[in-house]
């Protein structure tokens, strides 16, 4: 089998960027968005239980940060299909040695960069772009009872956001600061 993804590790244990080797000529290319057999150990027999896209329209945008806790916990595959945006995973498994750390990665339309993100993370982006469309594929299906979220504007975070947030839905601002009683996430 040929290797259509080099697996690249983060400073967060578990997080990964996945790049994608396109094969082309003069038509164009193949690119493989997902390989089970080459993710096996990743996913430790989880399957991908749904695929979401999304738009958003306007550049500085933020979405996220969200998570869903343990029994509906997912591993997220998140790429850029058009646009191009700062994606970031947080760190929210309590006994986690990078407990509430982050990471971020650009994903573009160009760069074949997939942000792999395990149980226990929480994710969101900022648009670079108008009109970045963003596609996911995860491990569990959406369960709103399992729901948790980050405020992506928390000063004990300090997420260091490209540029100026333009645009945030009202519950994505709403998510309450992080306490000293915060429990973490799943798993």
């Amino acid at each position: 089998m040929m290797n259509r993804f080099d697996i690249l590790s983060t400073p967060l244990e578990g997080l990964k960027v996945l790049r994608r080797k396109p094969v082309g000529d003069s038509r164009g290319f193949l690119e493989r968005m997902f390989c089970a057999q080459e993710f096996a150990q990743i996913l430790g027999g989880k399957t991908i239980a749904q695929i979401n896209r999304t738009l958003t329209g306007k550049c500085g945008s933020v979405r996220g940060m969200h998570f869903q806790n343990s029994p509906h916990a997912e591993i997220k595959f998140v790429t850029c299909l058009r646009g191009e945006v700062f994606d970031v995973a947080v760190d929210v498994r309590k006994n986690s040695p990078t407990f509430l750390h982050w990471h971020g990665e650009l994903l573009t339309q160009d760069n074949q960069a997939t942000f792999l993100i395990p149980e226990g993370f929480a994710h969101g982006f900022q648009t670079l772009s108008d009109n970045c469309e963003m596609l996911y594929f995860h491990t569990a299906a959406h369960h709103a009872d399992s729901e948790g979220a980050l405020n992506a504007q928390d000063p004990r975070l300090a997420i260091k956001w490209p540029m100026a947030i333009t645009e945030q839905s009202e519950r994505d601002k709403s998510h309450a600061l992080i306490t000293t009683d915060f429990k973490g996430g799943a798993p």
